[in-house]
């Protein structure tokens, strides 16, 4: 298992989208979300995943194919 820590910017055509529901069911990971500010226009919030590597990687993937922006934070 491994722990990464990461930035998802949201474009404000997702925000109201369970994008964080639907990548734990997805991809059966643990979501720690740390920090987050959502606000009508834009939106972000920085979260831990915890998950085998092959699947984490996977999961950001998905997501930045979703159109959020990933940012490594470590």
């Amino acid at each position: 298992m491994i722990t990464r820590n990461c930035r998802l910017i949201y474009p404000p055509s997702l925000l109201r989208e369970p994008i964080i529901s639907q990548l734990i069911q997805r991809f059966e990971l643990t979501a720690n979300i740390i920090q987050a500010h959502i606000s009508l226009d834009e939106g972000w919030l920085e979260i831990e995943l915890i998950g085998e590597p092959h699947t984490v990687k996977t999961a950001l993937l998905w997501l930045e194919e979703s159109g959020i922006e990933v940012i490594d934070l470590e």
